[in-house]
Parts: structure tokens; sequence; C-alpha cells
């Protein structure tokens, strides 16, 4: 904006606008880049274009923790420099598709942060505008996977107004108890 207000005076109208021209200058940034990527919150998938009838013996593709080059051999490199975050190199590949694109796939050590380039000289994109997909419940590790289903169970429960599984666990410790040590009155025992 010409008189650079802070974005939070802005009015609804004049954010929009403001968004707008940001979104269009990203988009002219990232477009003008010599490759396109997308990334979910795991990996970062980058597409190099080449020239038609390229071979993969041509290329030289190299991948390491924090660095990446791509390029046809004896040519300056398509893209060369630091990647923005650190990536597990053995979980990384690329393949050369139909003689024509290169496709690198870089998996993300640090999984729950986005990152605004791949390459740190490169171009920023707002991270805080990204829209992430849904995730399934196949994609996440076990732990997690259980954490999540426990969660959307104890929700169930507690819109039918019914017991969480923490409140079904406790009263199954009581009755075992209870059965253990039958002499004892429990039946007003409350487990909080």
């Amino acid at each position: 904006m010409a008189d650079n207000k802070n974005y939070d005076d802005m009015t609804p109208e004049e954010q929009a606008e403001h968004d707008r021209i940001a979104r269009e200058k990203e988009a002219a940034e990232q477009a003008a880049l010599p490759y396109k990527w997308k990334q979910t919150l795991q990996d970062v998938d980058v597409t190099v274009p080449v020239t038609k009838g390229t071979r993969a013996k041509d290329l030289n593709v190299v991948i390491k923790k924090k660095h990446l080059t791509v390029g046809l051999k004896n040519n300056t490199p398509i893209i060369e420099g630091e990647l923005c975050k650190e990536i597990k190199v053995d979980d990384c590949t690329w393949t050369l598709e139909d003689q024509k694109e290169i496709y690198i796939h870089l998996e993300k050590v640090n999984n729950v942060e986005w990152w605004k380039n791949v390459i740190t000289t490169h171009p920023a994109i707002d991270t805080t505008k990204i829209q992430p997909e849904n995730s399934k419940l196949s994609d996440l590790d076990g732990e997690t996977r259980a954490m999540v289903e426990k969660m959307m169970f104890d929700q169930r429960q507690k819109q039918m107004g019914k017991k969480t599984s923490d409140e079904l666990k406790k009263e199954e410790i009581l009755k075992k108890f209870q059965a253990q040590h039958p002499e004892l009155d429990l039946s007003n025992a409350k487990i909080s």
C-alpha cells in the first residue's frame, strides 16, 4: 500500500486488495522460477522441465541434507543452492519423466512446518496463506493415529452424553478392584 498502513488498520476492502496484489506478485515470482513445486507437511515435490529427449545419463542431480543441484552435465545447473530446510536424503528420489521433466521428491526432516521456498535465495511464498489438504488417518504414524482416534471417540461419546475412554477405563479399574475386594462397599465410590 502506498500509504504504508499497518495491515490490521486497513479496511476489509483494503486488506482484500493488499492480499490480491501480494498473491499476484507471489504467483509471478513463482512462475518465473525454472521449476514448479508443491508441498505437504511431509514432503516437497519439484518438477524441472528439460529439453525433450534428455536422457537420465545426461543429468547431474545431487541431493544433500541441505543442498540441491539439478541440471545437465557440463552445463550451468538449472537449480543449485541451499534448501530451505533439512531433508531425509535416504528417503528422497528423482526420476526423469517422458524424457522432458525431472521429478524430485524431497522428504522433510521436520514434518510440522511449511517451506517458504525450495532454495533459500529464491522468492518466498506466504506460508500463512497455505490451505492444507485434509489428511487421512492412514497418513499418520501409529502413535499419532491412536491419539487422534481416541480424541475422535471421546468427542463422539461426549456428543451422545456417554462416558469418555478415560472414564470408561477408570470404571473398569474400579470394577476389577471391587471383584478382588468384595468385602468393601464401593457403591458410592467415585474416581477422579
